[in-house]
């Protein structure tokens, strides 16, 4: 059984989170530094072995310094002391082109499992004869189950900060010789 190993083509790729501000507006910010290792037996993906999806936290940019800064801060993702947030995959069902991904998130301490929705777009051989396989990842999780409880509310009774983050990310993977 030979194993395939995929790296991601950071080029073409994004992760990207969204949040609600306020109840009435939504933020989106994302990681501009992360990496991803996939092992498959096969070009099927049903088949991986390992998934490790890393992410730095220090990258995180929602194109405002100030609540980026807030955002890598003790009251959030405290990037002084936790320096990633890990993904491990341990399950991928994928049938034609709907999957899913469950697996352990960590975010500082704390490890939960998600499963994320994976919308499989194929793979093709680029122009400089590189196999390429592309997902488009959903999910959403509470951050506060993360550890990540900060909480503010306006003078008029209104949450700063949503619960609920939703998780986007357009994937595209190389495999390597």
């Amino acid at each position: 059984m030979i194993t395939q190993k995929w790296l991601v083509d950071p080029s073409h790729s994004e992760v990207s989170f969204k949040v609600k501000h306020l109840m009435i507006t939504t933020v989106t910010g994302y990681f501009g530094k992360f990496d991803l290792e996939v092992e498959t037996v096969s070009d099927d993906f049903n088949t991986a072995q390992k998934i490790v999806f890393v992410a730095e936290i220090d990258s995180i940019n929602t194109n405002d310094i100030q609540r980026d800064e807030h955002l890598r801060s003790a009251d959030f993702f405290n990037s002084v002391e936790n320096k990633y947030l890990k993904f491990l995959g341990r399950h991928y069902k994928g049938i034609g082109s709907d999957a899913q991904l469950t697996g352990q998130l960590t975010i500082g301490s704390v490890t939960r499992t998600i499963t994320l929705d994976v919308v499989f777009g194929g793979i093709v051989v680029d122009g400089y004869s590189q196999t390429k396989a592309g997902f488009s990842v959903s999910g959403k999780l509470s951050r506060k189950e993360f550890g990540l409880t900060w909480d503010a509310v306006t003078e008029a009774g209104n949450i700063v900060v949503s619960d609920e983050v939703r998780i986007n990310a357009e994937i595209q993977i190389v495999r390597q010789s």
